[in-house]
C-alpha cells in the first residue's frame, strides 16, 4: 500500500466523521419530546435557548403539513431555537398542562414559560415571521 493510498483512506475516514458530526448537529436542532423528557428538553433547555414545541399527531393532516415547514426553518435558523416535536398521543400530561385543545399548535418557551403560540398550519412566511418575533 502506497503513501497515496493511505492518504486517500485517511481523507475518506475524515470525510465520514465530519458528515456524522454534521448529522448530529442537525439533530440537536430538532428533538422528540414526551411526558418523560418534557421538563428537561423543553422547560430546562428554554433557559438557554428558545424552544418551539410543535404539538402534533400522526393522524392530523394539518400537522403533517406544518411539520416539514418547522423543520426547514429550524435548519435555516441554525440553532437560534430548538424545535421540539411533542406527539400529543405520547405527551398527554404536557398537552393537558399547556391547554392543548386543538392541533397543530406551536408554543414558544423561554425561561420555562410559554411566551407566544399559534394554531394551525400557517404558511412558511408567517411561521418565519412568528419565529423572528419570538427568538
Amino acid at each position: 500500500m502506497s503513501d497515496l493510498d493511505v492518504e486517500k483512506i485517511k481523507a475518506e475516514k475524515l470525510r465520514k466523521m465530519q458528515e456524522k458530526m454534521r448529522q448530529n448537529e442537525v439533530k440537536k436542532l430538532e428533538i422528540e419530546v414526551n411526558d418523560e423528557n418534557f421538563q428537561k428538553e423543553v422547560i430546562e433547555k428554554s433557559s438557554s435557548v428558545p424552544v418551539a414545541v410543535d404539538f402534533w399527531a400522526t393522524w392530523c393532516a394539518p400537522c403533517l403539513t406544518l411539520g416539514p415547514t418547522l423543520e426547514k426553518l429550524a435548519k435555516a435558523f441554525d440553532g437560534k431555537f430548538v424545535l421540539a416535536k411533542a406527539n400529543v398521543d405520547k405527551s398527554r400530561t404536557a398537552s393537558a398542562k399547556y391547554a392543548v385543545s386543538c392541533i397543530p399548535v406551536v408554543k414558544m418557551f423561554k425561561d420555562g414559560k410559554v411566551v407566544d403560540e399559534f394554531v394551525g398550519a400557517l404558511p412558511e412566511a408567517v411561521v418565519e415571521q412568528w419565529l423572528r418575533k419570538n427568538i
